[in-house]
């Protein structure tokens, strides 16, 4: 898959996810999902003010302490105090509702899901049956509650880092004033550039996470691999239990220890490299 393709898939992912989300949103605990959303929003610009004021207090309190001025040092350190304080509370209160919007929406999308699937294969017929995805009981309880989770901190992220850039990059322009380019002799030495320590923190940003999609993009795969892998181990385990009796019965216990050997051997062959993508990542 070339760039282009991988960037109008990446594209695709938010409308998708929309359209799982929306009805939630739309249903009969609309009003619930609403405030938690409108109540985490808020936590996050208010965390992201008090970021901005603790960056303020940091100017204030080294000044004291190279100025060698007690009274404003311990006016600067109860000051810190309060803000900690605040912001402390404020993280507290985010991660918590950002839970149990997590916990609401995974228990209403959870809802009658697996007769949903079982009217996709009646309608689609071989087609619909095709197309179902693997261990429903597993991606039921692990795919929702993963949908959720990064639906929510993805979209609060981007939000947190929308609103961090636009709060700082005021403060960084204005320290970039006293910044030259540092251009050799030859070409005229050091210039004046503006906003010189704006552009560059926004350059290591993008070649950094260019990077780490570059160094990452193996664990997608290997990811959905393991989830596969473990929940076919898992219902080869229930049915080993749920025919107990007649494996016993029948001497099918080599058969079916050389099938689950098997499985686990692709578990822990996978995840291996998962731990090994993870390294290079890390």
């Amino acid at each position: 898959m070339n760039l282009l393709a991988r960037l109008r898939r990446a594209l695709n992912l938010a409308p998708q996810a929309w359209a799982l989300a929306a009805p939630y949103f739309r249903s009969e605990r609309r009003w619930i999902a609403g405030g938690l959303l409108l109540a985490i929003v808020a936590l996050n610009l208010a965390a992201v003010y008090m970021l901005v004021q603790i960056n303020s207090w940091n100017r204030l309190f080294y000044d004291a302490l190279q100025q060698r001025n007690t009274s404003v040092f311990w006016q600067q350190l109860g000051h810190f105090a309060w803000l900690a304080l605040g912001y402390v509370v404020i993280a507290v209160y985010r991660f918590y509702l950002t839970q149990r919007l997590t916990i609401d929406g995974r228990r209403w999308l959870a809802g009658k899901a697996f007769y949903r699937l079982e009217l996709v294969r009646f309608r689609d017929g071989e087609q619909g049956a095709a197309a179902l995805p693997d261990n429903p009981d597993q991606r039921i309880q692990e795919d929702l509650n993963l949908f959720t989770g990064a639906s929510v901190g993805l979209s609060m992220g981007l939000l947190n880092a929308v609103v961090t850039l636009a709060s700082f990059v005021g403060i960084l322009w204005g320290l970039s004033a006293s910044v030259g380019l540092p251009l050799p002799t030859a070409l005229g030495g050091p210039r004046a550039f503006p906003g010189f320590m704006v552009w560059m923190a926004l350059l290591y940003c993008v070649a950094g996470s260019a990077i780490t999609f570059w160094v990452e993009r193996p664990q997608m795969r290997l990811n959905y691999r393991q989830q596969r892998l473990e929940a076919d181990f898992r219902h080869r385990m229930v049915r080993v239990r749920e025919h107990s009796e007649a494996i016993a019965l029948d001497g099918g216990e080599g058969v079916e220890q050389h099938q689950l050997g098997g499985r686990l051997t692709d578990v822990l062959a996978n995840y291996l490299k998962l731990v090994k993508a993870q390294k290079n990542l890390v």
